[in-house]
């Protein structure tokens, strides 16, 4: 579940080109790496993996976002939605790093 919400968002936020390609990149590189820790239950690497990418992309957002955001002008529609969806993303990923390292915990992490 965690990964689906992040991945829809994910997409909502690149409908329109207002972040770059490493926004895109990122996140979903972090969600390939989430899909092996899905598919490898016994896998302690995988689920640390996952849970240092969603770290590293809390970090990256906030740069994405506060760089591409436009300071002054016109937002359609479009590019409003977008970017609320990018950021709702964020603000969801620290309640996924918990849930996720709930997960690390439970597979014998320390």
């Amino acid at each position: 579940a965690i990964i689906l919400v992040h991945w829809l968002l994910t997409v909502w936020g690149c409908m329109n080109h207002m972040l770059p390609l490493s926004y895109a990149w990122g996140n979903f590189s972090v969600f390939a790496v989430g899909i092996w820790a899905i598919v490898q239950r016994d896998s302690l690497d995988a689920i640390t993996m996952f849970l240092t990418g969603l770290l590293l992309t809390v970090l990256t957002d906030i740069i994405h976002i506060s760089i591409f955001y436009p300071s002054h002008g016109y937002l359609s529609d479009a590019n409003r939605f977008s970017l609320g969806m990018a950021i709702f993303s964020l603000l969801l990923k620290p309640v996924s790093c918990y849930l996720v390292y709930r997960m690390y915990r439970e597979r014998g992490g320390e």
